[in-house]
Formats: structure tokens, C-alpha cells, sequence
């Protein structure tokens, strides 16, 4: 399939900018892929489509906050730099996008807080805005992430165009996220309260996590028309022997698995057997998912509303169908959909 098969018009009012008050209660279009049937509902209706004994598999990856203001040795000029990855725990080293990048050059320092409280030194060119940099700290690791968390704010994605409040730090993060290592939130999960999902078990589902750290990649603008020719970023996974057998049990008994958001399936489906069922592994993925595709583990999805010609979009159209999903869409915009990180969910069934 083409790119251009995945542009649509979306009104930029539809851009959620806040959550909603609580979280169960976004708006979810329940998208049948038999029937071709579009409901509207409550996401803490989701309850009604599932049974004792069905599996919901999560991202329990931890946001971290990736986003810093600074300023440049000698000229005081303002900088951001965005934390993608560590690179070397012992050593500080730091894989990071900065802006502006024509000033930010190697060998340059970076100061952070009120009284440099930070410092670190820009030690390697990766891309035109990408550098590797090292931070200058004497004290011990812990120490070194107090700072992070001082230093750092909530990395809200572009899109949503407003700084991030105290809200934010606990609303762009799952209830049960755990590990930390992602710079974007898995949005799908965050629908969920704590309330919710003791109801879900209390009615039999059981809930499996795996690890998928999402990167900035998840948002970066596919820009090839001919998508086999499309190169995902690579993004850090784990799934565990744990998870495998609550999944593989479920699959076994025909029970339902469900994928909440598009980083768990693309993480499930790095990972599989010849029988189709889930395998402990751990490492890289830039698994790309795009129609036509046979999923493996998962016979459900929870996912958000997403921008046109994403990858996330295209994977949605992969598991649904092109034809319902591009409806389904239709519909939401004319129905007032919430798009994005903060907006409305989507269960395909």
C-alpha cells in the first residue's frame, strides 16, 4: 500500500490538549471487524466485551522526563535537549536531540538550573539535531536522577500545545507503569484506572505486561509513498516467561487477547513461535506492521485516534481492515472524536 492511502483532514480542534477528568470515562468507538458495526461507548465499558479467562496485554514502560531547558557556555543562549537514551550509566552518556542544533556543536558545555546544578558536555555529533553528551557529576547515581526529575518536564508531544502542569506527570503516565526508559507515553493504557482493571479481574481477565520503551520514532512522519521501503526506529523490548505463559494458556483455552496500544503488539509480534504463540525474549525492534499483515498473539485491540500517515494509523489498518478503519475514522472526526496522546480510545474487536 501507498502512504498517500493513509492522508485524511483532521481538524486541529480535534487535538485533545488536556485528559479527561477521569480516566475511564474517554469516549471508546467499539470497531467490529466481522460485522463492520461502529459503536459508541464509555471506555469503562470495555468491561462488556470481555470474559472470565481473557487476556489484556500492557506496556508497563515508565515516561521519564525527557525534556530540558539550558543554556550554552560563554553566549547564555537557550537550548533544548531532549534525553532519547542512556547510552553508559557509569559514564553519564547521554544519546539526545537538541534544538537549536546549527549552535550546538561538539566540544560545547551545557548548563541546566538556576545555579548550574548540571552540566554536560556535548562529546559526539549522531544526526543533524542528534548528539551524544556527557553529564558532569561528581555524586552517586540516585543523586544523579533526583536532578533528572528536577531538571526535566513531562515530554508532551508537539501536538499538544501547551506546557506540561503538575497534572501531567501523573495523567501521561500508565497506573501501572514500571520501568523506566520511554520518552512518549503508550497512550493507549492510559485510559485505564486502578479501578478499572480491579473490576476487569474481579471478572476474570487477567493482565499480562511486557516492556516496550517508545521512542521519539513513534511520531516521526513516515516519508516514503512506498511504505515496504519504511525504516522503523528501533526501540528496546522484553517480554518475560511470565507473561508468556498467561498469554499461552489464554490462546490455548481460545480465550480472547488483547492488545492494549500498538507498541504491545509491535512488541508481541517481534516475538512469536511457529504455533503462534508468545516467546520470552529480549533486545531491539523496528518491527514495521503494515497491510497486508496476519497478526499471530493478538485478536483484539485497544488504541488511540491517531494523525494521518503514522505508523500507528497504518498498523490500525492492518489489524482492522483499510476500508472499516478509514470509516471509522470518517466517523470520528464527524462525531468529535478526541485525537491523540490525551484523546479518545478505540477498541477493534
Amino acid at each position: 500500500m501507498k502512504l498517500s492511502q493513509f492522508r485524511f483532514d483532521l481538524p486541529l480542534n480535534l487535538i485533545a490538549q488536556h485528559p479527561t477528568k477521569k480516566r475511564e470515562e474517554s469516549r471508546m468507538m467499539v470497531v467490529h471487524r466481522k460485522t463492520g458495526d461502529i459503536e459508541s461507548k464509555l471506555f469503562r465499558d470495555i468491561m462488556e466485551y470481555f470474559d472470565d479467562k481473557d487476556v489484556f496485554v500492557v506496556n508497563n514502560t515508565k515516561v521519564f522526563p525527557a525534556r530540558m531547558y539550558g543554556r550554552k557556555e560563554k553566549t547564555g543562549a537557550k537550548i533544548e535537549v531532549f534525553l532519547l537514551r542512556e547510552l553508559n550509566k557509569a559514564n553519564k552518556l547521554w544519546d539526545v536531540i537538541v534544538d537549536p542544533a546549527r549552535k550546538i556543536r561538539v566540544g560545547n558545555k551545557l548548563y541546566f538550573g538556576e545555579s548550574d546544578e548540571l552540566v554536560a558536555e556535548v562529546i559526539d555529533n549522531t544526526t543533524s539535531r542528534g548528539r551524544t553528551i556527557r553529564f558532569l557529576w561528581d555524586g552517586t547515581d540516585e543523586e544523579f536522577r533526583q536532578m533528572l526529575e528536577i531538571m526535566g518536564e513531562t515530554p508532551l508531544p508537539k501536538y499538544i500545545k501547551r506546557k506540561p502542569e503538575d497534572e501531567d506527570k501523573e495523567r501521561y503516565q500508565t497506573v501501572y507503569a514500571k520501568h523506566e526508559g520511554a520518552v512518549a507515553a503508550p497512550t493507549a493504557g492510559l485510559h485505564f484506572s486502578k479501578e478499572l482493571i480491579k473490576r476487569l479481574e474481579i471478572q476474570g481477565v487477567r493482565f499480562a505486561e511486557v516492556t516496550l520503551h517508545t521512542g521519539l520514532g513513534t511520531f516521526r512522519p513516515i516519508e516514503v509513498e512506498d511504505l515496504s521501503k519504511h525504516k522503523m526506529d528501533a526501540e528496546y523490548y522484553k517480554i518475560d516467561e511470565i507473561a508468556c505463559s498467561i498469554v499461552n494458556k489464554a490462546k490455548e483455552g481460545n480465550h480472547r487477547i488483547c492488545s492494549i496500544g500498538t507498541t504491545t503488539m509491535r512488541a508481541m509480534e517481534t516475538s512469536y513461535t511457529a504455533q503462534k504463540l508468545l516467546k520470552p525474549s529480549e533486545g531491539w525492534t523496528n518491527h514495521f506492521i503494515h497491510p497486508p499483515y496476519n497478526f499471530n498473539i493478538a485478536d483484539a485491540l485497544v488504541t488511540n485516534f491517531h494523525l494521518p500517515k503514522t505508523s500507528l494509523l497504518i498498523m490500525a489498518c492492518a489489524f482492522a481492515g483499510y476500508d472499516l478503519m478509514m470509516e471509522a475514522y470518517k466517523k470520528a472526526i464527524k462525531d468529535k472524536y478526541r485525537f491523540f496522546s490525551y484523546g479518545d480510545s478505540m477498541l477493534i474487536i
